[in-house]
C-alpha cells in the first residue's frame, strides 16, 4: 500500500516529463537532419582515419578520390579533418565565396613558433589576419611588391642575369654542380630545401594535436634547428646593415625597408625565412620545370628561340623586353598549370563552422585547393597533360588570382604576396637561360625521353633534378 502511494506520488512527474523527453530528442534529431553532412571521401578507420591511404606524392590520390567522390572531399587524419577542393568551382567557394570565414591559416606543429608569436611576426604562417598580418602585408604591397618598388629593383635584376650568364659561360660543359662553390648560396639552398622536407613530412603531432609537446618524430626540434642555421647565415649582415643605417643612408632592398620601418631582429629574422622559403624555393623549382619543358619538346624550343631572336638584341636582356615576348609568358602560365609550385597552395583553417556545395565544413578544419588536379583536368583543359604554350596566346587568363582554373598563387586575402615579383623575374631568368645558350644532356640523352616524374612537398620539385650542359651561342 504504502509502495503504491509512493510509486504514485512520482508517477505523475515522470508522466509529464515524458512528452518533455520526446520533444527535446524529436528537437536533436531535426537539429541533426537539417546538418548537411561532411564532403564525402573514402571510409575512415577508428581512429587513424585514413591515415593508412596517404602516399608519398599525396597529390596524386588526393586526385584520384575526387573523381571517384566529387569535387569537394574531406578525409579523417587522426582526430583531424581535411577538406580537399579539387575544382574551379571549389576551390572559388573555399578563395573567393568564403574567404572571410577561410582566412585563417592552419598552423603544423613542425613550425618552432608558437600562434602568439606568429600573430606577431609572421605573414604566411600568422594564424589570423589581425591587425599585425595587415599590416605587414600593406607593407609587401606597397613598399616591397608594388610596381613602383619592382621596376626601381629592375636593373639590379637584369645585373644579377647578366652574372649568370658570366658564371654558366664560364663554367659551360662543366659539373653545374660547381654553383656550389659558393659557399652561402649553397648553404641557404640547402636549408631551404631541408626546412621544405620536413614542412611535409606526415606528423603525428598534427594528426593528434596530443601529442605535439612530446614531438614524437622529432620534427620541430629539426626544423627549429634548421631556422636557427639560416638565421646565422644572415645575422651579421642585419647587425652590420642596422649600424649603417643610423647614418640615414638611402633605401636599396628588402632588409633596409625593415629596418626603416624600426623592426627588431626577431621579426626581420623570421620574414627573411618566410622570403626565402616561399620565394626562393618556388622559384627555382618553376625556372627548373619550365627548362625541363622547353628542352623536352623541340617544337616549343624552336619557337621560343624565334621570339627571343626578334626582340633581343646580343647584349644584356632587359625586363622591358621581357614583356614584349607573349610566347614567353604563355610558357609561364602553361608550366604553372601542369608543375604548380604548391601543389595544395598552404593549407587555410576555418574559422566556425558553415556550408560550402551543400557539404558542411567543420571548425578548425583544415580546407585545401588541389591545384595540381585543376590543372590537369580534362573538363577543364584540352589535352591537359600536352605541354601547349599556345592555349594562352591571346587568352585572358592569368596568374593574378582572379581565373580559378590558373591559380598557382592563390586567391583571397591570403595569395602569395610575391605575386607580382616573379611574374618578372622568372620569364627574365629564362630569357637569359634560352637566348645565350644551347643546351645538351649527358650522354647525349634524347630530351623527348626526359624524366618528368615529380617529387611531392611544400613545393613540386623534379624527382630526377634536371642535369643539362651548356654551351655559349655567340
Amino acid at each position: 500500500m504504502d509502495q503504491t502511494r509512493e510509486f504514485g506520488l512520482l508517477s505523475p512527474p515522470l508522466f509529464l516529463l515524458i512528452p518533455v523527453i520526446f520533444i527535446i530528442v524529436k528537437h536533436i534529431s531535426s537539429l541533426s537532419s537539417k546538418r548537411r553532412p561532411l564532403p564525402p571521401g573514402p571510409r575512415p578507420w577508428p581512429i587513424v582515419g585514413n591515415i593508412f591511404l596517404l602516399e608519398k606524392k599525396l597529390h596524386i590520390p588526393m586526385t584520384r578520390f575526387a573523381k571517384v567522390h566529387g569535387p569537394l572531399i574531406s578525409l579523417r587524419l587522426g582526430t583531424q579533418v581535411v577538406v580537399v577542393g579539387s575544382s574551379p568551382a571549389a576551390a572559388t567557394e573555399i578563395l573567393k565565396n568564403h574567404d572571410r570565414l577561410l582566412s585563417a591559416r592552419w598552423q603544423s606543429k613542425v613550425i618552432p613558433r608558437k600562434s602568439h608569436e606568429l600573430e606577431r611576426i609572421s605573414v604566411i604562417w600568422n594564424p589570423t589576419c589581425n591587425d599585425q598580418w595587415k599590416s605587414l602585408r600593406a607593407l609587401f604591397r606597397t613598399e616591397l611588391f608594388s610596381a613602383k618598388a619592382i621596376d626601381s629593383q629592375a636593373s639590379l635584376r637584369e645585373k644579377k642575369s647578366s652574372e649568370m650568364v658570366e658564371f654558366l659561360t664560364a663554367r659551360q660543359g662543366k659539373d653545374m654542380i660547381g654553383l656550389e662553390d659558393q659557399e652561402v648560396a649553397s648553404g641557404l639552398k640547402s636549408l631551404v630545401s631541408r626546412m621544405m622536407e620536413l614542412a611535409a613530412a606526415p606528423n603525428m603531432a598534427d594528426f593528434y594535436p596530443i601529442l605535439a609537446g612530446l614531438d614524437p618524430q622529432g620534427l620541430r626540434r629539426k626544423m627549429s634547428e634548421c631556422v636557427e642555421e639560416m638565421i646565422g647565415v644572415w645575422e651579421i649582415y642585419i647587425k652590420e646593415r642596422r649600424e649603417k643605417h643610423v647614418n640615414d643612408d638611402p633605401i636599396t632592398d628588402f632588409l633596409d625597408v625593415f629596418l626603416s620601418n624600426g623592426f627588431d631582429d626577431d621579426l626581420i629574422n623570421w620574414l627573411i625565412v618566410e622570403l626565402f622559403s616561399a620565394g626562393v624555393e618556388t622559384n627555382t623549382t618553376t625556372v627548373e620545370w619550365a627548362m625541363a619543358e622547353i628542352l623536352k619538346n623541340k617544337r616549343v624550343l624552336e619557337k621560343l628561340g624565334e621570339e627571343l631572336d626578334k626582340v633581343i638584341n646580343k647584349g644584356s636582356i632587359h625586363e622591358s623586353e621581357v614583356s614584349q615576348l607573349p610566347y614567353l609568358n604563355a610558357l609561364l602560365k602553361e608550366t604553372m598549370r601542369l608543375h604548380p609550385p604548391a601543389p595544395f597552395l598552404l593549407p587555410h583553417r576555418a574559422l566556425e563552422t558553415f556550408e560550402v556545395m551543400n557539404y558542411t565544413i567543420p571548425k578548425d578544419s583544415q580546407v585545401f585547393v588541389n591545384v595540381w588536379a585543376i590543372g590537369r583536368d580534362p573538363s577543364v583543359w584540352e589535352e591537359p597533360l600536352s605541354f601547349k604554350p599556345e592555349r594562352f596566346l591571346g587568352s585572358s587568363l592569368d596568374l593574378k588570382g582572379h581565373d580559378f582554373e590558373l591559380i598557382p598563387f592563390g586567391s583571397g586575402r591570403r595569395i602569395c604576396p610575391g605575386l607580382p615579383m616573379a611574374i618578372r623575374q622568372i620569364p627574365l631568368i629564362l630569357a637569359n637561360l634560352i637566348h645565350y645558350f644551347d643546351w645538351s644532356f649527358e650522354n647525349d640523352d634524347d630530351p623527348a625521353k626526359l624524366d618528368m616524374n615529380d617529387k611531392f612537398g611544400i613545393t613540386l620539385q623534379k624527382e630526377k633534378p634536371l642535369l643539362i650542359i651548356p654551351k655559349k651561342k655567340f
